[in-house]
């Protein structure tokens, strides 16, 4: 099996396209407003008469920020403007409170998770305050994993004490490049020393887990500049990072325009960034988890992988399969049996719903009986990096190699590549084939087709 310490870069050329990150199967672009507010609050009704006594995942979005990065692709607003940040607090907890007088009192919240826009925006009064009134709603399991996503710009010694005293004990923090250059072409000044100091923070207050995020393919990086930041992030000792591939795509996300693409390095560069990644990582003794995760070998999540206990959602990969995921705040995706529910995007929109007293449900999706089927294959391939075929055959009662007939034709060119082994048992993701997993898993969505020709909007898959 060849080692991912040698990665070859026809092999990225030639899977390089856009798709999916199967997050969610059917993909966010399936959603549809068919599916609204009362479709919601009948499927959490539902889904509690069946499941009263399963785990929840709770995610809380925290959309504003201090400035625009230019490079941001998340749902997010700039404000200097305090009683904005109250305002929408405000709502936040009127949501959670609604939500939890449909969920079943028994049910305990096994991971809770803030992301944004940047929730250390808040300040520290802001953040103990909804931690308690989210910890007096709901009941937590035994050692829960509580995440919280930040920004060391602007960050304080006090803002992280307010997150670890308010149960947080993961933290995960944006670095994208540490070169000068780069931060300026995107907007997102960040001196090395504060990242440095919000890690020692963080270690010296207990979180038992740190993140780092980085980007590739931003303006003005080259091969050099991303090795020194390799090296630096290395000397940090994360215990995870998510290295992601820049999705340059201003037609979507207007404020990209201020990044001019002629800064942008070229595809082959690009590629050349990623390879320079995943053997530097390797090399430093970090595992490849997919698509763009790395974790030390001893890390939660390395282990779930391990003992194939590995889960995606929303927030990317996850140890915490089979909790129900409910999500609050605007553009918020719900996600639990064969239900997705997404939030309004727009904040008048959002407030409009909550005073109402009714969920902010803009869009969702309810699976059917195949979408299930082809979410566990996805599910197990992007996750275990391997597919037993009666397993899924008794799971849901089907003849793998006949239900899947159309896909084996699609796999054989991942198979002659070396990226894919089949047998009479198994689909066996190989080393190298970790690269292009997304590719392989777009072979078994029956909805691809159709979303590309209708709108063509997902990243490129490396």
């Amino acid at each position: 099996m060849k080692s991912l310490e040698h990665v070859e870069l026809d092999l990225l050329r030639k899977y390089d396209r856009p798709g999916p990150r199967y997050t969610s199967y059917p993909p966010a672009p399936a959603f549809t407003p068919d599916f609204g507010p009362e479709e919601f609050r009948r499927a959490i009704l539902e889904n509690n008469a069946v499941r009263a006594t399963a785990d929840l995942s709770l995610y809380v979005h925290i959309p504003f920020c201090d400035t625009l990065c230019y490079f941001c692709g998340c749902t997010m607003l700039v404000t200097h403007r305090p009683e904005t940040i109250r305002t929408y607090l405000d709502h936040l907890k009127r949501e959670l409170a609604l939500l939890r007088t449909w969920i079943a009192p028994e049910r305990k919240v096994t991971q809770l998770h803030w992301g944004g826009g940047t929730p250390s925006y808040l300040r520290p009064e802001e953040i103990r305050e909804l931690a308690g009134f989210t910890a007096e709603l709901f009941l937590y399991g035994e050692d829960p994993e509580v995440g919280v996503e930040i920004d060391p710009r602007g960050l304080t010694f006090e803002h992280m004490k307010a997150f670890r005293e308010s149960g947080f004990n993961r933290v995960s923090m944006g670095v994208q490049d540490f070169d000068p250059a780069v931060q300026q072409a995107i907007n997102r000044v960040q001196p090395e020393e504060i990242t440095r100091r919000a890690i020692d923070w963080a270690r010296e207050l207990g979180f038992r887990s740190i993140n780092v995020d980085l980007i590739y393919g931003l303006p003005r990086q080259t091969l050099e500049s991303f090795a020194r930041t390799l090296e630096k992030v290395i000397e940090l000792m994360p215990d995870r990072l998510a290295v992601f591939n820049f999705a340059y795509v201003p037609w979507l996300k207007p404020h990209q325009r201020l990044i001019r693409p002629e800064d942008l390095p070229p595809p082959e560069v690009k590629l050349r960034l990623l390879k320079l990644t995943i053997e530097t990582l390797s090399q430093a003794g970090y595992v490849y988890i997919g698509m763009d995760h790395f974790a030390k070998p001893e890390d939660e999540l390395a282990r779930a992988q391990r003992e194939k206990t590995l889960y995606r959602n929303f927030q990317g990969y996850s140890t915490r399969a089979g909790a129900d995921l409910y999500a609050f705040g605007m553009s918020a995706i719900s996600q639990f049996d064969r239900i997705y529910a997404q939030n309004h995007k727009e904040l008048k929109r959002y407030y409009a719903r909550i005073a109402e007293g009714m969920p902010a449900t803009a869009v969702g999706y309810r699976l059917t009986e195949d979408d299930v089927v082809r979410r566990h294959v996805i599910m197990r391939l992007m996750c275990d990096m391997e597919l037993t075929k009666a397993d899924v055959e008794r799971t849901f009662g089907i003849r793998f190699d006949e239900y899947f007939a159309d896909v084996f034709p699609k796999l054989e060119e991942f198979v002659a590549d070396g990226l894919l082994r089949i047998t009479a048992e198994k689909l066996i993701v190989t080393d190298l084939g970790r690269l292009v997993i997304r590719n392989i898993a777009m072979c078994f969505d029956a909805h691809l087709e159709r979303m590309m020709r209708e709108r063509p909007i997902f990243s490129r898959t490396v």
